[in-house]
């Protein structure tokens, strides 16, 4: 079969799916998301694992001979999630359209890019097709800057991400509802109520939140704060929280279903997202924001740039500034006001721009603009909205150096 558009990853996940349901929707039998691997194990335990019984899923490694076929002769090829070419070489050596999606390249250190083994692959990958009709949504802030250090991909980047599920919500009524229950507390009063949701590995930094509570607890602040999740570094958060004398406010609630994390979200005022430069995007961010959290966010994860305005739908601290994360934090622990502004604002943020609806609609405009598609193969398109913003998905994504981020997102030096 020859489809109109066909999605290749390593594996269909609860952040790709409501992306998938809404292509599906706008191009029906049309559209495929062909998987290329089985899902790792991890990722299960996590509760990653879900019934995909999707009408449009294909596995590569059940049905190589078919879905190589169907790779080959799409109209479209979305290519991401996955670092082996050869799915998409015939394509490109074909000159047939691709869109690639990804994260960015240089999560370490963009000195890697002066690596010449690094930069002959790059040059094969991705250098050398810039002037053919390949395309690439960067899922991140800093995506756009990575790949022009290899000149790749000349005025043929877009601003893209990741679209988890979004949950509507009548926006008072969930603000009304958040706090930490606690004893002591007046009748109706709650405690202003913090939560860390991550696995606990290096890059992730749960020691910041442990940090963060100390901080709070020295200025003689009321509050709540939960650490959702597991992994190496667990118990030496747990001896962290020990030495900081924080039993009576920080508490590990261990591994939790991505629902069962939605459903603590919605009681947190606060959500501490203190990944370093390695999150690549950090799909929690939407999730958070969709709950109308107030983030506080490190400037250096991907997902920031594009949903993040600071002091409007958020707080941005500088990467390794600890003490700009406390402020932060104490800002609103002791301003509920601002808190529920930020909140607020976050929520309307995922739910009018950065959802996969959205995402979907705004591809296809993309690619009709593009002459990768044609109006006759979509069974609908609903109408473009010029009051949407002009800064969500697949607009022109902006070449911005690491170093000027903060300044540009914040206002400050």
């Amino acid at each position: 079969m020859r489809a109109t558009c066909v999605f290749v990853s390593n594996y269909l996940n609860h952040h790709q799916i409501p992306f998938c349901n809404a292509m599906y929707r706008l191009l029906k039998e049309q559209f495929l998301f062909i998987q290329t691997q089985a899902m790792e194990e991890e990722r299960i335990r996590m509760g990653w694992n879900q019934n995909l019984d999707y009408p449009y899923l294909k596995k590569y490694y059940e049905q190589p001979e078919e879905c190589r076929e169907i790779i080959e002769q799409a109209k479209l090829v979305l290519f991401g999630g996955c670092e082996d070419e050869r799915y998409i070489e015939k394509r490109l050596e074909q000159e047939k359209p691709v869109v690639r999606i990804c994260e960015r390249m240089y999560k370490t250190g963009q000195w890697k890019a002066v690596s010449p083994r690094g930069l002959r692959k790059k040059y094969h990958d991705h250098t050398r097709y810039r002037r053919k009709p390949v395309y690439l949504l960067c899922a991140g802030g800093y995506v756009a800057s990575d790949y022009s250090l290899v000149r790749a991909y000349p005025g043929k980047m877009y601003r893209w991400g990741y679209f988890p599920e979004f949950v509507p919500a009548q926006i008072e009524e969930l603000l009304a509802e958040k706090g930490y229950p606690a004893r002591g507390q007046s009748a109706g009063e709650k405690l202003p109520y913090i939560l860390w949701a991550a696995r606990m590995i290096d890059w992730k930094h749960p020691e910041l939140a442990l940090l963060t509570a100390r901080y709070l607890k020295e200025q003689g602040l009321a509050f709540r704060m939960d650490l959702i999740g597991g992994g190496e570094l667990r118990e030496q958060m747990e001896e962290l929280r020990r030495k900081y004398g924080l039993e009576d406010c920080v508490g590990f609630l261990g591994f939790q279903t991505p629902q069962k994390v939605r459903e603590v979200m919605k009681k947190a005022d606060i959500f501490l997202f203190t990944s370093d430069r390695q999150e690549g995007w950090g799909a929690v961010a939407n999730e958070a924001m969709n709950s109308g959290c107030a983030l506080v966010a490190d400037h250096m994860i991907g997902a920031v740039p594009y949903l993040v305005k600071h002091g409007e739908n958020g707080l941005v601290y500088r990467t390794g500034r600890t003490e700009e994360l406390f402020s932060e934090a104490e800002r609103l622990v002791s301003d509920k006001a601002l808190c529920r502004r930020l909140g607020r604002n976050a929520y309307e943020t995922v739910a009018a721009t950065w959802n996969a609806e959205n995402a979907a609609a705004e591809l296809l405009r993309l690619c009709l603009e593009k002459e990768l598609l044609a109006k006759e193969d979509m069974e609908s398109l609903p109408d473009a909205d010029p009051a949407k913003a002009t800064d969500g998905p697949c607009t022109p994504a902006p070449v911005i150096g690491e170093r000027k981020m903060y300044r540009l997102l914040t206002g400050k030096g």
